[in-house]
């Protein structure tokens, strides 16, 4: 597989705050992306969750699924009942013909409390860390078992934000454990998202492409904004309108195959997701050409 470009729903309407992009339908969400060039969609909100459903939305627009948001809960359920619970996505995913699924832990995240600060944030205690690596383990070794690999998303309002805490996930878990390096929530989170890429190149499956706006940051750091109220503000925007270097990053991921998937939680009544998504999608290609990691696209 060589890279392809793909888009996160979230441009159009939030998952974590529905209201954010209500009206927006998602046959105009998918029509949009089309227009702007993007390839392959991940799950959102507004998505059917079968097979014949999903066919049935993306195959009009000539778009491919990537995959989706999966929240894991292992820290308060077994491995085994986490595999239970997952059963429907994967035979969604294998259905698709998914390669890989999006996992991140939230049994006690607060990204989706508008009113609770990012200090918030949860914290594992030191003795925490080995029991919930060797779960997400195993619930990894299952997926693998059905060729598709547990990529997992580092996120701010999470237990693995910080370097620190990726570092420590990353070192624990086993080989079948792959990280989706996600570059906006990396920076945010304390981290150079070049430096992940070359610490974990080797591990890294996918790729989630969101930039962000310093002078937001600064003031959500500052003033100790929510996740969620720092994303209304604009700390996040698409790749080439916030200050990450992605041509820094990829060349840090020389052999990388698969998706980059466009990312910017914006209000769409603010930030007008077409523009945005041709927007990256654009400095995207312009980026991987750079990098020799593409001959050439259509613009």
């Amino acid at each position: 597989m060589t890279i392809k470009i793909g888009a996160n729903p979230i441009i159009w309407s939030n998952d974590d705050m529905q209201s954010v992009g209500a009206s927006t339908t998602l046959e105009m969400c998918l029509a949009q992306a089309k227009k702007a060039g993007i390839q392959g969609m991940e799950l959102g909100h507004k998505f059917p969750q079968t097979v014949a459903g999903m066919k049935a939305a993306l195959d009009p627009f000539g778009l491919e699924f990537i995959s989706g948001w999966w929240s894991t809960e292992l820290l308060t359920r077994t491995a085994e009942e986490e595999i239970a619970a997952l059963r429907p996505r994967l035979e969604l995913l294998k259905g698709m013909g998914c390669k890989v699924c999006i996992a991140a832990e939230t049994s006690n995240a607060i990204h989706g409390q508008i009113d609770a600060p990012l200090s918030a944030r949860p914290y594992l205690a030191a003795g925490e860390w080995q029991e919930f690596a060797r779960r997400m383990t195993v619930v990894a070794d299952f997926l693998a078992d059905h060729g598709i690999d547990l990529v997992y998303h580092h996120h701010m309002g999470t237990v693995v934000q910080s370097r620190e805490d990726i570092g420590r996930f990353m070192d624990l878990t086993g080989p079948s454990v792959k990280l989706l390096l996600d570059t906006g929530h990396a920076l945010w989170g304390g981290s150079d998202p070049a430096e992940l890429a070359r610490s974990y190149r080797d591990r890294i499956r996918h790729v989630h492409g969101k930039d962000i706006r310093p002078f937001k940051r600064a003031q959500a750091d500052v003033y100790d904004w929510s996740f969620l109220r720092s994303v209304l503000s604009g700390v996040f925007t698409v790749p080439g309108d916030g200050c990450i270097d992605y041509a820094r990053v990829m060349r840090e991921l020389p052999d990388y195959s698969g998706w980059i998937v466009l990312e910017a939680e914006q209000d769409p009544e603010i930030a007008n997701p077409l523009v945005y998504a041709r927007m990256g999608r654009n400095y995207l290609v312009d980026t991987l050409i750079a990098t020799g990691h593409i001959t050439g696209a259509s613009s």
